[in-house]
């Protein structure tokens, strides 16, 4: 019988959760635990005051304190974030954009004061700024601006910190926002070439030396559950990194050309409905980015089975790395070669979208490359456009989610039922002991030292020199996550990225969606309106848009006239936009767990400005939380159990009716 396996199993990836909550000291426990539990990495979620630049007692922080990751407003925090955590031997990965130069010097002004060298520090900073603009929505600057920033971190960490990824490319949330693979592997590299094209013009490494840039440029991928499909996207991505490297770039050393990623697998693509179908799709996600040996993530961190429904509590992490653990230690599939090499099945897959992608390539540098397709709105408008398609196809049944469009009759299962306590809760305490952390930090520090780091960092900035030396020094004086953001929001200017409805596809004439368009004329006939006017709004520092977004849509194809004005806006400015613009109705998309927050604002400044407009609000709200706002006015309450756009349109409509007491 021939022996097909390898003469030595290969290493598993490395195992990490995605944890980040409450306080550096809470997230300091769970990593401590996590790790003991024999997961091999870090992966820090940011909350998103840190990942926007604010500090907790900021106006726009409010709500979003502890909730989505861990606030770090300065060194102290840092510190204790990994407070007996040996960072010479960590090797961690910090999801973070705009603020990632900020939160590098963090890490390695604690790394110093540990007496680590920096050249021993292994890990990843997110920092993939395009791609923000796309999808998350946690960006600072402008595109040129940020460009420069990951530039200068890259140039300084080839020098400083070799082993460190000082960029990760990050499709996941491409993906996440409607990307099709094609879409996912085009758009990805084409902001590879963009990062890679921009540190080679700025001079700051030499030519012989991109070899060593081209190694320390990780990715950060999706992986949804076609994982066949999925598997042949890795496969391509490999082909196409390869070849751009070797014949863009002249890197001639086929171990640097490697195509290094890690992956989350797709936390959207997780249900409300029936949550414990989840568990079979983060295992089927996980096989999509594990079975092919020639394009296996170097790092795996998976999704809790109840992320659909709120914060994972320490247990449901275990449950996530159980699974990686059980395929890594007790399955065979380390000990064999590539499964899917000769298989012209594979093949053909992988050719088809090498090809797809390379088309996109085409598109994108025609267009500028990839700064320009943002600016020019190409790159949101396609994402929209195919995330529009694919809810049309779940809400036609074309595509079959399991629980939510089909097979929806269930028994109650013990893992949701009443009492148990399904997510965790943060404490409503944290966002007041951060702002007064805050607080008590700055006036404890030598305002002189700050002052002077901030004026050379502003200095800096003014320049073309590389701003992480500047920035290592505001960390040392004790300059705060806000001021170091604020000093530069001074030199570069903030900026609002496109929102990508108007090349968005529209939704057909299904006969469900005229009988809705139907009844929005009549309404406005009766109220003696030219349209029903809706003011969707992104209160806080929520970024994530692509619902919100998927809403406008459909109610533009359904009659509406639609005010949106993208992210990050304080409940004046959309009170103020829904009084001045007149509108019949606000809908609210809060995806952060700020709602208990950001929703009770809105309807009382409202009330407050004589404006007498139903609020509805849509989100990963749990039940409670839902009475709860409900009995502060809000007039309806849609979470993603509630996948059908058109019948949120129908809703809509009766709520104006019921508001303006027709029948």
């Amino acid at each position: 019988m021939t022996d097909f396996r390898l003469g030595h199993p290969d290493r598993p990836w490395v195992m990490r959760t995605y944890a980040g909550h409450s306080s550096a000291a809470a997230t300091n426990a769970l990593f401590r635990r996590n790790l003991g539990k024999g997961q091999t990495g870090l992966s820090v979620a940011f909350d998103l005051p840190t990942q926007t630049g604010y500090d907790p007692d900021h106006e726009l922080a409010a709500g979003e304190v502890g909730r989505v990751g861990v606030p770090v407003s300065h060194i102290g925090d840092m510190r204790a974030l990994f407070d007996g955590i040996d960072l010479g031997a960590a090797n961690t990965s910090m999801t973070i954009n705009a603020t990632a130069m900020w939160l590098l010097a963090l890490y390695v002004e604690v790394a110093h004061e540990q007496g680590v060298d920096t050249t021993r520090l292994m890990g990843t900073t997110q920092n993939d700024l395009i791609k923000e603009y796309l999808s998350r929505g946690t960006y600072i600057f402008a595109p040129a601006p940020s460009l420069r920033l990951t530039t200068d971190m890259i140039a300084w960490s080839v020098r400083h910190t070799p082993q460190w990824n000082p960029v990760n490319i990050c499709s996941y949330h491409l993906q996440e926002a409607g990307a099709t693979p094609v879409q996912e592997v085009g758009f990805a590299l084409a902001t590879a070439v963009a990062v890679l094209d921009a540190v080679r013009d700025a001079g700051q490494v030499a030519p012989d030396a991109m070899g060593e840039v081209v190694q320390r440029i990780s990715f950060f991928v999706n992986a949804g559950v076609r994982f066949v499909e999925e598997m042949a996207k890795m496969r391509a991505f490999a082909q196409l990194w390869d070849e751009i490297t070797r014949d863009r770039y002249g890197v001639t050393d086929a171990r640097q050309r490697r195509f290094r990623y890690g992956v989350q697998v797709n936390s959207l693509g997780l249900t409300e409905a029936q949550p414990e179908n989840n568990i079979q799709r983060i295992v089927l996600e996980m096989l999509g980015v594990t079975l092919s040996r020639g394009a296996r993530a170097r790092a795996v961190q998976l999704p809790a089975w109840n992320e659909a429904l709120g914060l994972p509590r320490p247990w449901d992490q275990q449950w996530s790395l159980r699974m990686q653990q059980v395929l890594a230690f007790e399955s065979d599939l380390l000990e064999y070669p590539d499964l899917f090499d000769g298989s012209h099945v594979v093949e053909g897959l992988v050719g088809s979208i090498v090809d797809g992608a390379k088309a996109e390539l085409d598109k994108i540098s025609e267009l500028g490359g990839a700064v320009a397709a943002v600016e020019s709105g190409y790159l949101k408008s396609a994402l929209v456009g195919s995330l529009a398609d694919k809810r049309r196809r779940i809400e036609s049944g074309d595509d079959v989610v399991v629980g939510v469009n089909r097979f929806t009759e269930t028994e109650s299962s013990p893992l949701t039922a009443a009492g148990a306590q399904a997510i965790m809760q943060v404490d409503s305490t944290v966002e007041a002991a951060a702002s007064d952390a805050v607080k008590a930090w700055r006036s404890a520090r030598d305002s002189a030292l700050v002052d002077a780091a901030l004026a050379e960092l502003r200095r800096v900035a003014a320049t073309t020199e590389n701003l992480m030396d500047a920035t290592i020094a505001c960390v040392r004086a004790g300059v705060t996550t806000g001021e170091w953001a604020s000093t530069l929001r001074g030199v570069f200017g903030e900026y609002r990225a496109p929102t990508g409805l108007a090349g968005a596809s529209l939704a057909g004439d299904a006969p469900s969606l005229r009988g809705v368009r139907a009844r929005v004329a009549q309404t406005a006939d009766e109220l003696g309106r030219g349209r029903l006017r809706i003011l969707i709004g992104k209160p806080g520092l929520d970024g994530h848009s692509n619902g919100a977004e998927q809403i406008a849509v459909r109610a533009r194809d359904a009659g509406f006239e639609v005010i949106y004005q993208g992210i990050r806006l304080t409940a004046a400015q959309i009170i103020a936009a829904a009084v001045a613009e007149d509108v019949d109705i606000v809908g609210l998309s809060v995806l952060s767990g700020s709602h208990l927050s950001a929703v009770p604002a809105v309807i009382t400044g409202l009330r407050a400005a004589g404006a007498d407009i139903p609020v509805v609000v849509g989100g990963i709200i749990p039940d409670d939380d839902a009475v709860t706002l409900l009995a502060a006015g809000a007039a309806k309450v849609f979470t993603p159990k509630d996948f059908a756009l058109t019948d949120i349109m129908d809703d809509l409509v009766t709520v104006i009716r019921h508001a303006n007491g027709l029948p």
